[in-house]
């Protein structure tokens, strides 16, 4: 018995670390204990550091610390440029486009340095240092309070200036992202900005690798337009793509080549 509430916690854990905000009844099904039950695990757990309980029995992993750029750089590193690859393909001549801060689309700033002549606005340090030296981009920067974590700029000065700004495209980030709610992310000021930024553009293109699907690491969120483009890599799993599908997303999926072999037709321009 004692083995079995251990083995039971264990996955309570896991479960907050995949999939975020667990409530108690949700928990007490799918483990088939009761609600007096699971609240001795969380407890339990919450003594020992591992979650914090929220308001209405839900709970919330904090022994899980966000990753740094500088961590997340390596991570992944096949899927994010085949993601880069295509979304770079996407942009023609003349556009103006917004690049999110992060990794990925520090890799789209990459593809970018020897693409064609565009005007790229960015929030993130890594894009304005892959572009430095690209003599067909012209490079802005929204400007703001760097984030050190991601290496971002938020804040006011930077949502005033989206304020006064419009996008062919943007392209953004997320530590998680899911059909229902949108874009996850560690700071609530991030995801206030990445909701200013998808309003202000014309077309909406979260960019995330297949681990990032359906997580909820965090709880702040940005919701996203009625129509958005989720672009992923190729392993990303068909049940998990579905719910953004049965929403009206379209969904891209990235080979090693930057082509997209989901089968869509839909048209990117």
């Amino acid at each position: 018995m004692a083995r079995d509430s251990k083995l039971r916690r264990e996955a309570i854990v896991q479960l907050a670390t995949t999939t975020g905000l667990t409530g108690v009844d949700e928990l007490s099904a799918h483990f088939g204990v009761t609600a007096s039950t699971i609240r001795r695990d969380l407890a339990q757990l919450e003594r020992a550091g591992a979650l914090a309980r929220t308001y209405g029995g839900a709970m919330a992993i904090v022994a899980h610390p966000e990753a740094s750029l500088r961590q997340r750089v390596g991570e992944e590193f096949e899927a994010k440029r085949a993601i880069a690859r295509w979304a770079a393909r996407q942009l023609a001549a003349g556009e103006t486009v917004l690049l999110d801060a992060g990794s990925t689309t520090g890799a789209l700033a990459h593809e970018l340095r020897n693409g064609p002549a565009l005007t790229v606005v960015t929030t993130g340090m890594t894009a304005l240092q892959e572009l430095a030296s690209a003599e067909a981009v012209t490079v802005e920067c929204l400007g703001g309070v760097l984030r050190p974590k991601s290496q971002g700029f938020i804040g006011p000065l930077a949502e005033a200036a989206l304020e006064r700004r419009t996008f062919d495209r943007v392209f953004l980030g997320a530590d998680g992202v899911t059909a229902e709610d949108g874009i996850c992310e560690a700071d609530i000021r991030q995801t206030r900005l990445k909701e200013l930024m998808a309003r202000r553009s014309d077309r909406v293109y979260v960019l995330v690798h297949a681990a990032k699907i359906g997580r909820r690491p965090f709880h702040a969120w940005a919701p996203l337009p009625p129509k958005w483009t989720l672009v992923t890599d190729a392993s990303a799993a068909e049940a998990d793509l579905e719910p953004f599908r049965a929403r009206g997303v379209e969904v891209v999926l990235a080979d090693e080549n930057g082509d997209d072999v989901s089968g869509s037709t839909a048209s990117s321009r």
